[in-house]
């Protein structure tokens, strides 16, 4: 489903990955409007409590961060989490460390009962990893 056009309507769900969270912080446009907008329809805006791990610096606003995560549910790493980001890497043909933050964080997403709308800055290999199943924004 890559990015068959981004009405949020469309979705059950918005999904932010590390840049998506970063780009709260920094006030990305593209981020605050598909976050305004997924809170007017009521959709759950979500993430996963790696991509915290993944998104977090040392020398970033640590306030700021925190309220740009409190803006989405951290939905956690369960075993099912897990073994379901273990089969998407194995449809996609991926493997290791580079790959498996995004893996846990698409089948958070996946979790979502109409297709998600992951912002991401790594395009193609969630859509890899997704599929059809999801609609991925680069931001």
């Amino acid at each position: 489903m890559r990015r068959r056009g981004t009405r949020e309507a469309d979705f059950g769900a918005l999904v932010l990955d590390s840049e998506g969270l970063s780009g709260i912080v920094a006030g990305n446009r593209t981020v605050l409007s598909k976050l305004k907008r997924a809170r007017m329809l009521g959709l759950p805006v979500l993430t996963s409590s790696m991509t915290l791990v993944e998104a977090s610096h040392p020398r970033g606003r640590r306030e700021a961060f925190a309220w740009a995560y409190s803006r989405a549910t951290v939905r956690p790493v369960t075993e099912e989490i897990a073994k379901r980001a273990m089969d998407l890497l194995a449809e996609a043909r991926m493997h290791g460390h580079t790959h498996a933050i995004d893996a846990v964080l698409c089948a958070t997403a996946l979790d979502s009962p109409k297709p998600p709308l992951i912002l991401t800055s790594d395009p193609d290999d969630l859509a890899a990893l997704v599929g059809d199943r999801a609609a991925v924004l680069k931001v």
